[in-house]
Order: C-alpha cells, then sequence, then structure tokens
C-alpha cells in the first residue's frame, strides 16, 4: 500500500516590500508563522508608489486579524475615517453624490429599500434617496462616530474605513512582522534562477551577490512583476480599452479644516483628481489618459484645485489598467501592482492585497503545488477583479458629460455585456443581479447607478401593499431617525483627538 506523501512548503519569500509585500508578510507570519520562514527582500533605492491612502471597510477586518489595535493604528498611520467616497462633476459638471459604505433607508418586508424611495420619488419629484442615507447625513455634517445599531431599528449603524498614510502602514507593519520571524533583507534583485526540469524559480540573486533560495515566491515588485513578469513570462490583460487612465500625478498639501470623513474623486476634461484627509496633510493626485492631456497639463490642473499649499514636488506616476493572465504561475504568486491594476477610483487597490493573501492562505500549496490548486486561486481572483473593473467602467460610460473628447470617448465605447445587463437591468424595474463574488454590495450598485443617472423606471409591485399614507409616514420615520441619531456625534476631527488623547 502506497501514500501519497506529505511535501509541505518551508521557506516563502517575498520579493518587494511596500504594502503589498508587509501585508503578505504580516498575514503569513501572524497566521502560518510556525510552519514557514519568511524572507522578505526590498530595496530602499526602488521605493515604493504609495498612493493607496484610502480604503474600504474590509481592511477593518484585516487588521483585526493581525491583531492591530485600532487607535494605535490610527496614531502610527495618521489616519482618519472614512464613511465613502464623494463623485463630483461625473454625470453632469455642478453635480455630486456620494457613494457611502451603508444602506439608505430601512429594507422592509424582503425588499431593498430603493424600491419605496423609487414609488415615492414619482409624488415627491425633490426628494433624494441620499436623504436617507446615514452616511450621507454623517459625512455631509462632518460627524464620525462608532454607531454599532441604530436604536431598536433594523438600520445597521456606520460602516467606515480609514485613510492613512500608505508608507507609515508599511512600516506598523513590518513592525508587526519582523517579532513574529519574518527576515528582512535590504538588497535588489539582479537575477532569477529557474529550475531547468519544472520551470520553477529555484533562488533570487541579490546585487550583493547573495542568492536567497525559497520554495514559494510572491512578487511584490509593482509594475515591472520582475518574477511573474520577467522570469515566468506570464502576460498582461490590458484594459485600457475600457478604463483610458494611464498617468497620475500626485503630490500632497497642507491639512485644511473641517477634516472630512470622506474621500472626493472630482472629475476634470480627461481624468479625475482625489482628495484624501489625513490627520497630518491632505493626500492629492491627477489620474488622467495621456491621449487626451499632456502631462504639464494635468499637473497644473491638479495644481489649481488644491485646497492648502503644496508640499514637495509633484510627481507622475506610469501605469496600464488591467491585470495578469495568472496570478499564480508554477511557484510564483504575484500581489499588488505586479498582479494587476485598477485605477484607485474605488479605493480598491489594498483590499485587492488583503484579499488575494487570504486567499493564498486558504489555498495555500505543497511543494508539488497542484495544478488544481492553483487553477481555483487564478479563478476566484480574475473574477474578482473582473467585477470590480465591471463597477469601475460604470463611473465613466454613464456619463452625460461631451465638454471634451475623452468624455464623449468614454461616453460612446463599448462596454463588458456584463455590466450593460447590470443597468439594463436596474433601469428597467430596479432589481439587481449580484454575483456572489463580487465585492461590492447591492447598495454599492445602486448609489453609483442612481448617482450616474441610471434612474429606474419602476419598482417592485411588492411595494404597492403600502397606502399612501403608510408609505410617507415609514419615509418621515426612516428620515427622523437618522436625525436623531446624527445630531449628538462629535464632529470627525474631534472624534480623533479624543481618541489618541
Amino acid at each position: 500500500m502506497t501514500s501519497n506523501a506529505h511535501n509541505p512548503v518551508k521557506s516563502v519569500v517575498i520579493v518587494g516590500g511596500g504594502t503589498a509585500g508587509w501585508i503578505a508578510a504580516a498575514a503569513l507570519s501572524k497566521l502560518m508563522g510556525k510552519t514557514i520562514t519568511i524572507r522578505l527582500i526590498e530595496s530602499e533605492a526602488i521605493g515604493t508608489v504609495g498612493v493607496g491612502e484610502a480604503t474600504i471597510p474590509q481592511i477593518r477586518r484585516l487588521n483585526g486579524i493581525l491583531g492591530i489595535e485600532e487607535r494605535d493604528f490610527i496614531r502610527a498611520t495618521k489616519g482618519s475615517f472614512k464613511l465613502g467616497i464623494e463623485f463630483n462633476n461625473w454625470g453632469h459638471i455642478g453635480e455630486r453624490y456620494l457613494h457611502t459604505f451603508g444602506d439608505a433607508g430601512i429594507n422592509l418586508q424582503g425588499q431593498y429599500f430603493h424600491h419605496y424611495w423609487r414609488r415615492f420619488a414619482e409624488d415627491h419629484p425633490d426628494t433624494s434617496m441620499w436623504d436617507y442615507s446615514l452616511h450621507h447625513r454623517a459625512a455631509y455634517a462632518g460627524k464620525f462616530g462608532q454607531v454599532q445599531r441604530v436604536g431598536r431599528t433594523s438600520m445597521t449603524g456606520l460602516a467606515y474605513a480609514y485613510h492613512f498614510d500608505a508608507t507609515e502602514y508599511a512600516a506598523y507593519l513590518r513592525k508587526l512582522s519582523e517579532p513574529r520571524g519574518v527576515v528582512r533583507t535590504e538588497g535588489k534583485v539582479v537575477d532569477v534562477l529557474l529550475d531547468d526540469e519544472t520551470g520553477h524559480i529555484t533562488s533570487v540573486s541579490l546585487e550583493s551577490g547573495e542568492t536567497i533560495a525559497g520554495d514559494l515566491f510572491i512578487d511584490c515588485t509593482g509594475f515591472r512583476g520582475l518574477l511573474i513578469g520577467g522570469a515566468m513570462g506570464v502576460g498582461w490583460q490590458d484594459w485600457s480599452h475600457w478604463l483610458p487612465a494611464d498617468r497620475a500625478v500626485t503630490v500632497a498639501c497642507e491639512r485644511t479644516d473641517p477634516l472630512l470623513p470622506y474621500t472626493k474623486a472630482t472629475a476634470h476634461g480627461a481624468g479625475w483628481q482625489w482628495r484624501i484627509p489625513l490627520q497630518h496633510r491632505t493626500g492629492n493626485g491627477h489620474v488622467f489618459a495621456s491621449d487626451f492631456l499632456s502631462e504639464d497639463d494635468a499637473t497644473q490642473t491638479l495644481l489649481d484645485n488644491l485646497d492648502a499649499p503644496a508640499i514637495g514636488t509633484p510627481r507622475t506616476l506610469r501605469f496600464k489598467t488591467g491585470r495578469r493572465e495568472k496570478l499564480w504561475h508554477k511557484n510564483v504568486v504575484s500581489l499588488g501592482l505586479a498582479s494587476g491594476f485598477l485605477e484607485p477610483l474605488e479605493s480598491t487597490s489594498i483590499h485587492i492585497i488583503q484579499s488575494n493573501v487570504s486567499r493564498l492562505i486558504e489555498l495555500f500549496p505543497d511543494t508539488n503545488f497542484a495544478a488544481a490548486n492553483i487553477a481555483e486561486y487564478n479563478r476566484v481572483v480574475t473574477k474578482e477583479y473582473d467585477l470590480i473593473r465591471d463597477f469601475l467602467i460604470m463611473h465613466y460610460c454613464r456619463t452625460d458629460r461631451d465638454d471634451t473628447p475623452f468624455w464623449r470617448h468614454c461616453a460612446s465605447m463599448t462596454i463588458p455585456e456584463s455590466l450593460q445587463h447590470k443597468m439594463d437591468l436596474f433601469r428597467a424595474c430596479g432589481h439587481l443581479f449580484r454575483d456572489p463574488d463580487d465585492l461590492f454590495r447591492e447598495s454599492s450598485w445602486v448609489q453609483v447607478m442612481l448617482g450616474q443617472g441610471v434612474t429606474p423606471e419602476s419598482w417592485h409591485r411588492h411595494v404597492d401593499q403600502l397606502s399612501d399614507t403608510q408609505l410617507l409616514q415609514f419615509m418621515t420615520d426612516v428620515k427622523a431617525i437618522i436625525d436623531k441619531t446624527v445630531d449628538p456625534l462629535p464632529a470627525h476631527g474631534d472624534f480623533i483627538a479624543q481618541m489618541l488623547h
């Protein structure tokens, strides 16, 4: 009788630091540190992109798993709290809407609130669904608090994420990881050695002459994709025909008050500008398409639209939206920019890293690197990328702007059938088809579709069971509940000051 030998991976080599590398190191050392050795190679000379300063609520789960206490985290990363993203000038110049992390209103009798709002709006055309959003009201009041649930109602409290300094976050994760056994090596990889028989990476050579061997390699080398692309030859799936922005000019500016509890994304003539408020400064960047705008003009647009004096000199990042054809190949897993790039419009960059690390831990291999295991990882991760891609495309294609060639291009481009179906379904009757693997919840799709001008022509007939009087009372009660919850909340800046006192 024979048995399959258990050949565990014993050594993991992470090539590249930054947010991706140190999230991988922190998670692996926390959850698997007793079974593997972890070596992280990074070069201070190369540096990191460092634009991932805004997040979505899933990061709180990651921090919890890593044992990070929120007060320490906010202090160490100079962080602030985030209730959503404000989109300015996307559908029309002068329009704005807030994509919040929470649900609007209260779902009733098994139906989403937006169906009740849509019926109510038929006779009250001046009403907005955001009038019934706790997050919207708190954000525009400049308030924040940790509200778990709203009274005795079924309305959930404030779902939130963070703004933070990504460089400080990587440093914070390093301080967590090294006591758990992660060995950091300063150096630049100059050669990658492959096994002639399997094609697996056996070791990497550093500029210093040191050779570092491993069983599993994680590529966190940014856009270069030194391992997954350079050594393994895995191709890139280009999405620039849907997401044409390929540059970002970034610069910080001085902090302004009040400290807003949300990110701003303001559309310009050939792209958009982010505004991310931190305790000590504000992060800014102008994402643009170089086919429609020069770098000099993009930089000037950014500087002309800062809220305060700039800190330092603007720098330009070049990128191409898309993802690797395979995110895991043989014994190499790519993370962060090495695996794909989706512009930071919905603050998903750090989430994708943590999601992929979680998948890797779930499917952690033996040294036989079973093909089925790798295929499952690639299936799930590429699907997540594709679903996020569709969500981002919707911001561009659903515009009535025709004031520049860029926006005329976006409005007329052919979009994925999967996205077109979602929008057609919602426009017809307010229904949503959400893939179970989709990062974005129903409320996110509703908010962005409404914000971009996709309004349902009708509503689910179930809501007609309420009389007009009952519907009016329901909507009035929801608004009153929100008023009562928002009024006592402290200002966002005051909340942080009290937390850190």
